[in-house]
């Protein structure tokens, strides 16, 4: 059984990248795209998809309002929020709104089916920066994306910086940014009290 996806988006980039992620996909049934929330309106009249990824910024009427609005007229459509930003209070009213999921436009196509995977079966997805955003609000805990996630748990299996570029195919100059950020973040000044957080936090 496939599942049928449909996009709401203003950028054109976007709408193609996605498409281009899943057209292939033999489980997944492409249905389109709108550009703002009246033509997604319009098409929904006629048809409606098993899942909507709907962007949170659109030119006519937030996704966050227009989440509300599908919801209510068609209840069996599962909304996934779609967006470059994971603030806290986006995510938590788009969820407040009927949403089943959030994932960010920096994902890759195996969470993009993961989380429509999710939906679908009745379960709720949230993308990691979109889960640390809302833990970070309850717990007082840092929000690190999920390289900096990476990097923390190498650095607290004591790699070196060197150790830690070779690793992750990455430069030794973006390691080091990566752990500047992170001791900012955890305002500590060096790696023992970096790990300390980082074990009292549970993220290694």
């Amino acid at each position: 059984m496939k599942t049928s996806v449909f996009i709401v988006d203003d950028h054109y980039m976007v709408i193609e990248g996605i498409r281009s992620l899943l057209q292939n996909e033999k489980d997944i049934e492409w249905m389109g795209h709108a550009t703002n929330a009246a033509s997604c309106l319009s098409f929904l009249k006629n048809q409606q998809p098993d899942v909507i990824l709907m962007d949170i910024n659109l030119p006519d009427m937030s996704g966050i309002d227009l989440c509300k609005e599908v919801k209510e007229k068609y209840p069996a459509i599962f909304i996934l929020g779609l967006s470059t930003f994971n603030q806290q209070p986006v995510i938590r009213n788009m969820m407040k709104n009927g949403a089943s999921g959030y994932v960010l436009k920096n994902a890759t196509k195996e969470e993009i089916m993961s989380a429509i995977a999710a939906v679908t079966s009745g379960k709720t997805y949230l993308s990691f920066e979109a889960a640390q955003s809302l833990r970070e609000k309850e717990t007082g805990i840092p929000l690190i994306t999920r390289r900096e996630k990476e990097i923390l748990s190498l650095v607290a299996d004591g790699l070196t910086n060197n150790e830690i570029a070779e690793k992750l195919f990455i430069s030794v100059a973006t390691v080091n940014t990566h752990r500047k950020s992170l001791l900012a973040k955890f305002n500590v000044n060096n790696t023992a009290g970096l790990v300390k957080q980082a074990v009292m936090h549970n993220l290694v």
